[in-house]
């Protein structure tokens, strides 16, 4: 499909002459100047053209400073409210030289699934768009699933920075050029795995979900690097939601060390995990009919005694009450839940907020109206508890989702900071044998500690298995080839 040019209508018929007004010579002398004058600019401006379509390769060099019909800015202006916000001071010496390379078209992406999904794409794409040599237009965050939340790229990352950062690997717009957007209105554009003679035939390429992502291992250093420079360097959320952030860490601080509890026992996963461990017969069917409501959630019936016992299931509250207490997590430690509502409520919460009577969340450190412009935003919530989690003496998920995996890898890259990785299928067997009466407590925690003292973050390589792939240590939990200690690394 190629572009669609209009044309003119028809100059003169077959054979026919042009008659020029008039038969004095002065006339004849007269129309022959103003068709000379006329071609010439039309030649002059043919090379203007010509010349500033090269732009983008000889720029620097040769056409520096001169302005571009055919090429979109790469700093589009802000429009709408966001409009009267002042512009940050940018240093120019600071950032990287633009890389320059052929463009060979454009490519936009529409992320799915949650912030960390989301966060993981983002940077895979961008790797992408660096190898085919092609212009990554600011991805577009999900808006349609569970979550519903309307919240665009700009209102969690920094956008600014996001572009400038990466100006030295890929050219980044916030959105296609006029002339190209009116393809893709048009439908001239491709949707389908990333081939580079199909970009350059359509010029747009969109891939409309994200699930497939690069390989964990297998790729050369440098692509893996620049997964970890996107993720640790260029991915920064907004000035609001550092400073809400950073102002959540001092208050715990004040207090003393903190322990975060990613504990993923919201509505959604139990729903979608079909895990229904200490729910009640009401809740477990409502559970059920959650899950068949949706359906992108694929599998329908679930034995949840089964997937519990082979650790598929997030740890409920009470059996990481009893966990946290086997690893002798002091009971005077600040324990902040970096989760959404608990299913259950204070019922289920009961074991943990007394064994651990400094249990907070950010809706109890910080007033209302702090939070105010943030309800109903799920990725910005998410994004003030994973600046938290970070920032904790001690990470602890209940379940290995993308958060979980992305804050793991991440605290590793910040230098192997302590994260308990815990293992389901043994805890489950033991708290089992230790509730029915069949293991003493100081056996009970013996055994924890035993299980878990080399899975605490530390130096180790990733598994790899070749042929089945799912089932492999994910990259962004274990960046190894990002890491400092990585010639220390130890086969786990």
């Amino acid at each position: 499909m190629g572009w669609k040019v209009a044309s003119g209508g028809k100059a003169a018929g077959g054979g026919e002459k042009i008659r020029f007004p008039g038969s004095s010579a002065a006339a004849r002398s007269r129309m022959k100047l103003w068709v000379v004058r006329a071609t010439t600019t039309v030649l002059l401006w043919t090379c203007v053209v010509q010349l500033t379509a090269v732009g983008d390769t000889w720029g620097p060099r040769v056409l520096k400073g001169w302005p571009s019909c055919l090429t979109a800015p790469e700093e589009e202006p802000i429009s709408g409210a966001a409009a009267v916000r002042p512009l940050p001071v940018v240093d120019k010496a600071a950032l990287p030289p633009k890389r320059i390379y052929r463009n060979n078209g454009y490519l936009m992406v529409s992320c799915n699934g949650g912030l960390n999904q989301m966060r993981a794409a983002i940077c895979d794409m961008v790797v992408i768009a660096r190898y085919l040599n092609v212009t990554l237009v600011v991805p577009e965050l999900d808006k349609t699933s569970f979550w519903n939340d309307p919240s665009e790229f700009q209102d969690i990352f920094d956008v600014e920075h996001f572009i400038t950062s990466l100006r030295g690997e890929v050219r980044i717009l916030r959105e296609l050029p006029p002339r190209v957007k009116r393809r893709v209105e048009l439908g001239m554009f491709h949707s389908m795995p990333p081939i580079l003679p199909l970009i350059r035939k359509y010029k747009v390429l969109h891939l409309n979900r994200t699930d497939a992502r690069l390989a964990n291992n297998g790729l050369p250093t440098e692509i893996q690097k620049l997964r970890c420079r996107v993720n640790y360097a260029s991915l920064r959320f907004t000035p609001q939601i550092e400073e809400l952030g950073k102002r959540v860490i001092r208050i715990l601080r004040q207090n003393g060390p903190f322990l975060v509890l990613h504990l993923r026992y919201e509505m959604d996963m139990l729903a979608f995990s079909g895990c229904t461990q200490g729910c009640s017969g009401e809740e477990a069917e409502e559970l059920t009919r959650m899950r068949y409501a949706y359906p992108w959630w694929k599998e329908k019936v679930i034995d949840s005694d089964l997937k519990r016992k082979d650790g598929l299931c997030p740890l409920t509250p009470e059996e990481t009450a009893l966990v946290l207490r086997a690893l002798d997590i002091d009971r005077s430690m600040q324990i902040y839940i970096a989760a959404g509502e608990i299913y259950g409520g204070k019922r289920r919460m009961a074991a943990l907020t007394s064994a651990y009577p400094n249990v907070v969340r950010k809706e109890t450190l910080l007033e209302p109206s702090d939070l105010m412009f943030f309800q109903n935003h799920s990725s910005q919530m998410a994004a003030l508890d994973y600046l938290v989690s970070l920032e904790s003496d001690i990470f602890v998920p209940t379940y290995d989702g993308n958060m979980a995996k992305v804050v793991e890898g991440h605290r590793r890259f910040m230098g192997f900071k302590k994260t308990v990785l815990l293992d389901r299928k043994l805890i489950v067997e033991l708290v089992d044998r230790y509730t029915n009466g069949s293991l003493r407590w100081d056996e009970f925690s013996s055994l924890i500690k035993a299980a878990h003292s080399k899975r605490m973050g530390s130096a180790t390589k990733r598994t790899v298995i070749p042929d089945r792939p799912k089932e492999e240590d994910y990259f962004y939990a274990n960046p190894q080839e990002c890491l400092q200690d990585h010639d220390l690394l130890q086969t786990s």
